[in-house]
């Protein structure tokens, strides 16, 4: 029973692995059309997504006149919670813990 439940916890690290490669692939691009625009809006867009912004800037102006000079690094972090299923087997779910994406800004003014 000890080395099953060893080897199941064995799979499911490697499939945890395998999935965040995963859905990290199917989040979104950062697009051309952000660079130069808004940060205010771009950053509204973002968190209104479900991300945790995370900004680096250029400059002292204030975030209302900043211009967006690049979007990346996406990331999801995922977790799997036990649910018991049929014959007293655990069934894992995958759940989205956090996003966060990374915003580069110029406020040289």
């Amino acid at each position: 029973m000890r080395v099953k439940s060893a080897f199941r916890g064995l799979i499911l690290g490697a499939a945890a692995t395998a999935s965040l490669a995963a859905s990290a692939a199917l989040l979104p691009a950062p697009s051309a059309a952000a660079q130069g625009a808004s940060a205010v809006l771009t950053i509204g867009q973002l968190e209104a997504s479900g991300f945790e912004v995370r900004l680096t800037r250029v400059g002292s102006a204030p975030l209302q006149e900043c211009t967006v000079t690049d979007i990346g690094n996406p990331t999801e972090q995922r977790q799997f919670t036990p649910r018991h299923g049929r014959d007293h087997d655990s069934v894992f779910d995958r759940v989205e813990v956090r996003r966060t994406i990374s915003v580069s800004l110029n406020c040289a003014g």
